[in-house]
């Protein structure tokens, strides 16, 4: 069984609500909720990837023919 590691943030209670109504609405938990949020802005800011990480094989890549 591995570990897993906790990490927090600091944020705003107004924050917090937003991000339990968000998380409540997709019928996920925050983390998740979070993660997800970060992996498409990731996608939406670097959508080729970069240096460390780089698209699933067969991804469409915005740019390709």
């Amino acid at each position: 069984m591995q570990k897993t590691k906790v990490r927090t943030f600091s944020a705003l209670p107004r924050d917090h609500a937003m991000l339990d109504a968000v998380a409540k609405y997709h019928g996920l938990n925050k983390s998740a909720t979070i993660a997800s949020l970060v992996r498409r802005e990731f996608w939406r800011v670097f959508p080729g990837g970069t240096e460390k990480i780089k698209p699933d094989r067969g991804a469409k890549v915005e740019g390709e023919a």
